[in-house]
């Protein structure tokens, strides 16, 4: 009875096999950083954070969302940087410094997001850089922040900022890594396209605010790990009641079963948690929902693959 619900065909194309990691045991660094108006300042502190980290253990590090720059329409243009041009500190420095880092650290870095500037238009972007100091992807927030509830909060990134068009999963010495950008964590087709494509682990850098955050913040990290099992990584900014956004923070690290692994609150810190890959196919087999899906009454289409066939 359940090969007639064609469970292959509920992925289009047929979802990837999960590769084999090049490590099964690692530890991930969450820097959940306060934000100020300095950038010299915000990239140093960044730096240190990241050390911090590594001294620690940590072969992957995560910053958070807008990390270089205070969460502020005004200040995104002022702050933005050109990526494309990453080997050149004076036109990014902020890449500048984590292709440094990672490079002299060996280490994996998922550098949470900044703002890019390219062909005069705005994006909230997250690079990745690996162990040899290289841009391994760029990541180009895909759904914009635009929130109007009243008497609560409203923010219209999309004024701003240019939407991204391209998923982004990045192979790295840490596994396969799906990236997304805080309100792309509410798009669980997001998340279901890089379980499709064999991601181990899902990085969002984030900064919920006041308002959603305490509905919210946990709750879709735990979902979108439970409905992928996979694990989950997000890092916030510190909360800063001063700021024109005051974000929620608690930067976690969610399990494949949908298990807070280890959290912060909403301060400044640099914590440190073990991933271990071994979970994901002990969950999987557990429970086998990619062998239940009903293939023969939904899909999800992959429209990327598709294309490139």
């Amino acid at each position: 009875m359940a090969s007639s619900f064609k469970p292959e065909q509920a992925r289009v194309p047929s979802a990837l096999p999960l590769p084999a990691p090049p490590l099964t045991k690692f530890k991930i660094g969450l820097c959940q950083l306060s934000v100020t108006t300095d950038k010299t300042r915000n990239i140093s502190h960044a730096k240190n954070a990241i050390e911090e980290a590594a001294s620690k253990g940590a072969k992957l590090v995560l910053l958070p969302e807008i990390w270089n720059t205070p969460y502020s329409k005004d200040s995104f243009r002022v702050f933005a940087e050109d990526i494309d041009a990453c080997g050149d500190a004076a036109a990014s420095p902020s890449t500048a410094m984590l292709s440094e880092v990672s490079k002299r650290l060996k280490i994996t870095i998922i550098g949470g997001s900044i703002p890019e500037i390219s062909g005069g238009r705005l994006y909230n972007t997250c690079c990745v850089f690996g162990s040899h100091g290289e841009l391994k992807a760029k990541h180009r927030k895909i759904h914009l922040f635009d929130i109007d509830i009243p008497g609560k909060i409203t923010f219209m990134e999309s004024k701003t900022f240019t939407a991204g068009d391209t998923p982004t999963v990045v192979d790295t010495d840490v596994g396969r890594i799906g990236i997304g950008i805080c309100y792309d964590i509410r798009f669980q087709e997001l998340a279901m396209l890089y379980a499709a494509r064999g991601a181990h682990l899902l990085c969002y850098p984030g900064a919920f605010n006041m308002t959603t955050g305490p509905l919210h913040w946990d709750l879709l990290q735990r979902a979108r790990a439970t409905d992928n099992q996979l694990y989950v990584a997000t890092c916030s900014p510190a909360r800063d009641y001063g700021a024109g956004y005051v974000a929620w923070g608690h930067s976690s690290l969610v399990g494949p079963f949908g298990e807070i692994i280890e959290t912060t609150e909403h301060e400044e810190a640099v914590i440190i948690a073990e991933i271990d890959y071994s979970f994901l196919e002990q969950r999987r087999s557990s429970l086998p929902l990619n062998k239940q899906r009903r293939g023969d009454l939904y899909q999800l289409v992959d429209i990327q693959r598709l294309n490139y066939k």
